[in-house]
C-alpha cells in the first residue's frame, strides 16, 4: 500500500511528535503531510521521510494565531494515490480530503481541548480585551462545525486513552478502540533518588505547573521543571529560590533527571501523559491530579489528589513523604512495560492490516471497475 502520514504541525518534539516517530518506524515508506514544518527543531526519523507541508508553512512563526485559516490548508494537501492515510490528530490533522478507495486511520490524542472541554478556559485566558472576544466567540462555533463535520471522513478512530475515548465519542459520537501510545521505556533506569522533585512539561497555563512551583516554593522542596512556553517568564518570576528551570535538555540528562529524582510532580490534566509513564519506567512514583489519563498509567492512586490547586498537591506530597521508603520502585518500572514501543507497534499493525484488502478483494474490485462505465 501506498501510504501518507497527516500530523498537525512539526514545529517541536512532544508527546505527539513520539508517536509519529513509532509511525514512522512501522511504515518506513510513508510519506508526512504537516500544515507546519521547522525541520531543525524534529528528530532524524521524521526528516528521513518525505515532508509535505501546507501553503500556511512561509507563516509558521505565528502559527497559533493562523487558527482560522488550518480547515482550508489542510483540505489543499494532495493525497491522491494513497491507500492508506493515518492522520495523527489533536487539531485539524483529521479534516484532511481523501478518495472514496482510500483507508482512513485518525490516531487521536484528544479532540481540539481550545474548542471542546477546554474552550471556556482558553476564551477567558485569550479574550481580556472586548475585541478579542468579538472575535473568538463566532470562530469557535464555526471551527467546532467544520471539527465535528470531518469527523465523518475518518473510516476508523484510535484513542490514545479511555479518557481520550470519552472525549471523542462526548464531541464526535463516534466509537474507537484504544490504543496507548508507545513509550520508549527500556531507555530510562532507575537510581537513588536525590533530594528534588520534577516536572516536564510544555509551561503553558491549562497545565497548571504554578500549581507545583507555588507548592514546593512555600514548602521549601526542591523542584526541577524541564520545558519551554509561553508562561516561561511569569513562573520563574513567581518562584522561589528551591525551584530550578531547566528549559529544554537532551534525551539523556533528562533520564538522568527521571532517575534520580523524588518523584514525579503533575498538577494538570493530561490527555495521556507519556511523561508520567517515563517516570514510572525510571521507578519513580507519580504524584498527580486524578484527571485524565494519568489515572489509566499510574498504579499508586493513593498518590492523586482531586482538585486542583497547590494546597491539595501539599498534601498528596506529604502522603508521599510518609510511605516514601516502602515504594516498590521495580513493580513500578514493570508496570510501565504495558505501554512499550512493541505494544503499541503490534496493535497498531493489526489495525494496518485490518484495513488492507485481500489479493481476492483487490481482483474483485479490478474486475468490476469497468462496470462502472456501463451503467
Amino acid at each position: 500500500m501506498r501510504c501518507a502520514i497527516v500530523h498537525y504541525w512539526l514545529m517541536k518534539m512532544r508527546g505527539g511528535e513520539k508517536v509519529l516517530e513509532a509511525l514512522c518506524r512501522l511504515l518506513p515508506d510513508a510519506d508526512i503531510f504537516t500544515l507546519f514544518y521547522e525541520p531543525e527543531s524534529i528528530s532524524p526519523i521524521i526528516r528521513s521521510h518525505r515532508v509535505t507541508a501546507s501553503f500556511l508553512n512561509p507563516l509558521r512563526r505565528k502559527y497559533r494565531s493562523l487558527l482560522p485559516l488550518m480547515p482550508l490548508a489542510v483540505e489543499h494537501l494532495d493525497l491522491r494515490g494513497y491507500d492508506l492515510v493515518i492522520s495523527s490528530e489533536s487539531g485539524p490533522a483529521k479534516g484532511v480530503l481523501t478518495s472514496s478507495a482510500t483507508r482512513h486511520i485518525c490516531y487521536c490524542h484528544s479532540p481540539m481541548r481550545y474548542l471542546w472541554d477546554l474552550y471556556p478556559d482558553y476564551f477567558h485566558d485569550w479574550t481580556r480585551s472586548g475585541w478579542k472576544r468579538a472575535a473568538m466567540a463566532p470562530l469557535a462555533h464555526y471551527l467546532r462545525l467544520w471539527d465535528y463535520s470531518t469527523a465523518s471522513r475518518v473510516d476508523t478512530f484510535l484513542a490514545n486513552s479511555y479518557n481520550v475515548q470519552r472525549r471523542i465519542e462526548k464531541a464526535y459520537r463516534r466509537e474507537s478502540q484504544v490504543i496507548y501510545p508507545p513509550v520508549a521505556v527500556d531507555d530510562f533506569h532507575y537510581a537513588p533518588a536525590e533530594d528534588y522533585y520534577l516536572a516536564v512539561s510544555e509551561l503553558t497555563a491549562y497545565k497548571r505547573i504554578e500549581d507545583a512551583i507555588r507548592c514546593c516554593s512555600r514548602m521549601g522542596r526542591k523542584l526541577k521543571v524541564v520545558g519551554q512556553g509561553a508562561e516561561y517568564r511569569r513562573l520563574k518570576n513567581m518562584a522561589g529560590p528551591s525551584v530550578e528551570f531547566c528549559g529544554n535538555v537532551p534525551d539523556g540528562d533528562l533520564r538522568e533527571l527521571y532517575a534520580r529524582c523524588r518523584a514525579f510532580l503533575m498538577p494538570g490534566e493530561e490527555d495521556f501523559g507519556i511523561s508520567a509513564v517515563e517516570a514510572l519506567a525510571s521507578g519513580k512514583p507519580v504524584i498527580a491530579l486524578g484527571r485524565g489519563g494519568v489515572m489509566e498509567s499510574s498504579p499508586l492512586p493513593e498518590l492523586f489528589y482531586h482538585e486542583p490547586g497547590s494546597g491539595p498537591l501539599e498534601a498528596a506530597i506529604r502522603r508521599f513523604e510518609a510511605v516514601e521508603d516502602l515504594i516498590d520502585h521495580e513493580s513500578l518500572r514493570k508496570h510501565s512495560r504495558k505501554f512499550s514501543e512493541q505494544r503499541f507497534a503490534s496493535q497498531m499493525r493489526a489495525v494496518i492490516d485490518g484495513s488492507r484488502p485481500s489479493t481476492a478483494a483487490r481482483e474483485e474490485r479490478r474486475r468490476l471497475a469497468p462496470l462502472a462505465f456501463r451503467v
